[in-house]
């Protein structure tokens, strides 16, 4: 799944891949064309769409509405399913390949995106009018999503939607996408919704689409406005109770809205619903984004509780799954810089090598960079170094997505920087990438922010820079007033400045904060007074 300025990066041929792919790495998943037309029932709990399109066949009919259930929910496998079982009813139905063009751009296969457009072009001649105003607004977009930085390219894209307006101005899919075209990223799914998508939204809602809520959701989310954003989740949530993604955009919120158990049990409701779904299907889970994106944000919210056993089996299940998009490949960063954070250095550096063997020039530079965060942590100045700079030849070795690495590479430069006498520098560089974090939108970026001032935080104390440790703790705690590592960071620096009643009230929120952790977690211990001599990480 793609969104944002930066994007969520699809894997094609190209540069960043090397010719043979090291036999320790890992294999990219490409989802077979037998899933994709394998015939599909009628299936309910999945939402509510329809959209009358060009057809006399009521299995064509009901077949492309479920076809678009599914793709507001982001289950690209189903919905392109569904699209070609409406084919099967009714061969001539051009707004069907355009659905197709979709779920085969998601799932990675924009060879056969592009044919699904040219058949439905060729199609068109025969179309209504309404399937014509779908055919030429996706065409639009397609070319626009080709040369993602021809910001020219997504105005004539927004234009042929306001111009399809005027003519069917009581179109919910229309508004739908004309909200999502507000995004800077043609090729954006919903995700990456800024605030002024918001009344296309609206307006969708008040004429049926109620798929509109799942993107309302995103918008308000990204706009901090995560009150507000709850009603559109929970909204969502009841009208597709079967679709992962309808399940987990609730954790979405709740967990920024302050009410993580709540979220929890929205994360692991989507992982039983995936389950069941593989199972039922015979579908093998490295084909479905959407399952490791949902372990990546239940493993997290089981480390921000404290319960690490739970957090380490997820993380370890979504590191070891291939995987087709690079972001999701980035983010297997999550299970070393776990391990690092819990002390577990010679084991985060064999998880990142893992990484530093694969065939994407991105994923090696994310390996390296965590080698060199565990080797910070471990005192290894010089092997820190030494990773860094590899790091830095990966990303330059790559024709596309240095972005997306470039914080963690900051933040291994600065982390070394402070460590090894050039605080001042170090501090400066570490700042900057807070507030670069902080400004970023949607729940893995929230996350990534949060664990990364914790680290930060750490490698202060580790430097013995109590003051810059006291300012990234409360960074955290601005970030989320609710993270008992907030707090835990900030009793350390009180109990170091010998400042005993602010560092008792830290430590008893912290305590508090962590209620549902392992109880041998050392810094529940340490909050609860029961192991002051230990070392705690």
């Amino acid at each position: 799944m793609r969104r944002g300025p930066v994007a969520w990066i699809l894997l094609l041929a190209g540069g960043a891949v090397a010719a043979q792919t090291p036999p320790h790495a890992h294999p990219i998943p490409s989802v077979p064309q037998e899933l994709v037309t394998r015939s599909v029932p009628h299936r309910t709990g999945i939402g509510r769409a329809h959209d009358a399109v060009g057809t006399t066949s009521p299995e064509a009919q009901s077949f492309y509405d479920q076809g678009l259930a599914y793709l507001h929910g982001y289950q690209w496998i189903e919905a392109a399913r569904s699209f070609n079982q409406a084919l099967r009813a009714d061969a001539q139905l051009a707004v069907a390949q355009i659905g197709l063009t979709y779920a085969y751009t998601e799932l990675n296969q924009p060879a056969m995106a592009r044919t699904a457009l040219d058949r439905a072009q060729t199609l068109a001649a025969r179309a209504n009018a309404h399937d014509r105003l779908h055919i030429d607004a996706r065409a639009a977009q397609m070319a626009a999503e080709a040369a993602p930085n021809d910001r020219a390219l997504l105005a004539v894209y927004r234009k042929s939607l306001d111009a399809a307006l005027v003519k069917a101005p009581a179109d919910a899919e229309l508004w739908m996408l004309r909200g999502i075209a507000e995004s800077p990223d043609p090729a954006d799914r919903g995700q990456g919704s800024p605030i002024s998508s918001m009344p296309f939204y609206e307006k969708a809602i008040a004429l049926g689409g109620v798929s509109a809520h799942h993107y309302l959701t995103h918008a308000l989310e990204n706009a901090n406005r995560v009150t507000e954003a709850l009603p559109h989740a929970d909204a969502y949530a009841r009208l597709a109770p079967t679709l992962p993604h309808a399940l987990h955009m609730n954790g979405h919120v709740l967990r920024r809205a302050g009410r993580i158990d709540e979220a929890i049990g929205a994360f692991e409701a989507a992982d039983r619903a995936e389950t069941e779904y593989f199972r039922r299907e015979g579908v093998a889970p490295e084909y479905e984004w959407h399952y490791e994106h949902n372990l990546d944000l239940l493993a997290s919210s089981y480390r921000y509780v404290g319960q690490l056993q739970n957090a380490e089996r997820r993380f370890k299940t979504a590191f070891d799954l291939p995987s087709s998009l690079v972001v999701q490949m980035y983010n297997k960063r999550a299970w070393p810089d776990f391990l690092t954070s819990r002390g577990r250095v010679d084991e985060a550096i064999a998880a990142a090598t893992v990484l530093v063997g694969h065939q994407v020039a991105l994923v090696r530079a994310t390996g390296y960079i965590e080698v060199g965060l565990a080797q910070v942590a471990a005192g290894r100045f010089q092997a820190a170094a030494e990773a860094s700079n590899k790091a830095l030849a990966e990303m330059r070795a790559s024709s596309d997505g240095q972005a997306l690495v470039a914080p963690a590479l900051r933040e291994l430069q600065g982390s070394f920087l402070l460590r090894t006498g050039q605080g001042e520098r170090g501090k400066t560089m570490l700042r900057d990438l807070v507030r670069d974090l902080r400004a970023r939108t949607g729940p893995d970026n929230w996350a990534q922010a949060l664990f990364t001032l914790e680290a930060i935080a750490k490698t202060a104390r580790d430097a013995g820079d109590w003051p810059f440790a006291d300012w990234a703790a409360r960074q955290m705690l601005e970030h989320d007033p609710n993270y008992a590592g907030g707090h835990y960071a900030l009793a350390l620096v009180a109990e170091h400045d010998g400042n005993a009643p602010a560092a008792r009230v830290s430590f008893e929120a912290a305590r508090r904060f962590w209620a549902r952790a392992d109880v041998s977690m050392p810094e529940f211990l340490r909050s609860s007074g029961q192991s002051p001599a230990r070392r705690i990480p």
